[in-house]
């Protein structure tokens, strides 16, 4: 009788398994996805449009405290608006502004990075030391300076955040690829006649993507976090767009007689943030088995 053996599970499977194992990530994943349907069918859930104004229902509680109504589940705010109308639209609008940053850092972060590491010399000491002079500055000071310059809007607070967050993918790309140039693979890549953009793109790069994959998604909630904060400042997303950062700057003055305001956007960034944290927490001790705990 011949041994039968076991199948062996496929890259995906294992990924999986790996990620599987920390409850905290699938609970973030779960999170993460019931953001993403919510904001994708928005127009479809919200009760109501974000910017509509019910004169009647100024600061309405919400429907479980006295003189709230079932119309308004969450409450309305100081002109009358719907708040969980405002915040499933504002998830949308975070989601968007989380991939619009990762995107544009990761790919400007990635390039700098590749001609970094295999320039060398005086263009790897300029671009180096022009990341470091980004990371002297915090990363909110240095976002606040570039909205100020280019003028607050949600579209300039998005360009500033993917320049505080740039040196990160740039360092990191740096450090993969060259621990990389030094492989064998590397080498004979080289001797057989490859160009430099082959070996940087279609070599080098893909074996850099498992650092890049979870520092995208650290990356994502860091992005969401510092967009809600130029929002507070009067430096983001201007009124009256659902954005949560402002929602909660406009509702700082009711904080004592309408709690409702001021909490549930603030709840609606601690939720998404965290979810975002432990969904790269557990992808990156599935990609690098040496980080699990």
């Amino acid at each position: 009788m011949s041994a039968t053996t076991a199948p062996v599970p496929g890259a995906a499977e294992r990924l999986w398994r790996g990620f599987s194992e920390n409850r905290g990530a699938v609970v973030g994943l779960a999170v993460m996805l019931v953001l993403i349907v919510v904001a994708v069918l928005a127009d479809v859930v919200a009760p109501h449009s974000p910017i509509e104004q019910f004169r009647q229902n100024f600061l309405t509680p919400p429907s479980w405290q006295d003189g709230g109504t079932s119309q308004f589940l969450l409450g309305t705010d100081d002109v009358g608006r719907d708040i969980l109308a405002r915040l499933i639209y504002g998830a949308r609008l975070s989601l968007v502004i989380g991939l619009s940053v990762v995107v544009l850092s990761l790919s400007l972060g990635t390039v700098l990075g590749l001609i970094a590491a295999f320039a060398g010399g005086t263009v790897d000491v300029a671009i180096m030391r022009f990341m470091d002079i980004l990371l002297v500055f915090p990363s909110l000071l240095l976002a606040i300076v570039i909205v100020a310059i280019l003028g607050p809007s949600l579209s300039n607070a998005m360009i500033a955040v993917a320049v505080v967050t740039l040196p990160n993918y740039t360092r990191l790309v740096r450090a993969s690829a060259l621990s990389e140039l030094s492989r064998d693979y590397v080498t004979a890549t080289r001797s057989a006649g490859a160009s430099t953009m082959r070996l940087m793109f279609d070599t080098v790069l893909p074996n850099c993507a498992a650092p890049l994959i979870v520092q995208a998604s650290l990356g994502f909630s860091s992005a969401i976090l510092d967009a809600a904060a130029l929002g507070f400042l009067g430096l983001g997303a201007q009124p009256p767009t659902p954005e949560w950062g402002t929602m909660l700057a406009g509702a700082l003055q009711y904080y004592q007689r309408a709690w409702w305001v001021l909490t549930f956007p603030g709840v609606a960034i601690l939720v998404t943030v965290l979810a975002f944290n432990l969904f790269g927490d557990g992808l990156r001790d599935a990609l690098d088995p040496k980080l699990k705990r």
